[in-house]
């Protein structure tokens, strides 16, 4: 399991936060919005088997739309001003006492920072 900060709005996965969803989102309409996001993923992975790039792009605009209504991308769902780390080294940030207090008990993946990716521009 990945490590959640105190405050619940993220989860640290290879030294990067990521946004958790919004906890304060009814669970009917979490589900549905889960699986909304589940679909739209399946969408990304046919259009990429496909090489379909108008394909790909609305695919990804789903995946999108779906993140944003959870609150993991998009405005920030809380409203007590505290800035948004999303997709940060959590090394970093204002968690990075609380990470190396719990890093202990994280396997060394989880530590380890992500590998810079190259991104295609095409994407």
């Amino acid at each position: 399991m990945h490590p959640t900060t105190p405050d619940g709005r993220y989860f640290v996965v290879k030294g990067q936060l990521w946004r958790c969803s919004n906890p304060s989102l009814d669970e009917a309409v979490r589900q549905s919005l889960v699986d909304d996001l589940m679909a739209a993923r399946r969408e990304v992975k046919a259009a990429k088997a496909s090489g379909d790039p108008a394909q790909m792009k609305a695919a990804r605009a789903d995946v999108q739309t779906a993140k944003v209504a959870l609150g993991e991308r998009g405005p920030v769902w809380w409203a007590d001003g505290a800035p948004d780390f999303n997709r940060r080294q959590v090394r970093n940030t204002p968690y990075a006492d609380w990470f190396e207090a719990v890093s202990a008990d994280v396997s060394p993946d989880e530590k380890s920072p992500a590998p810079l990716k190259k991104r295609n521009p095409d994407q």
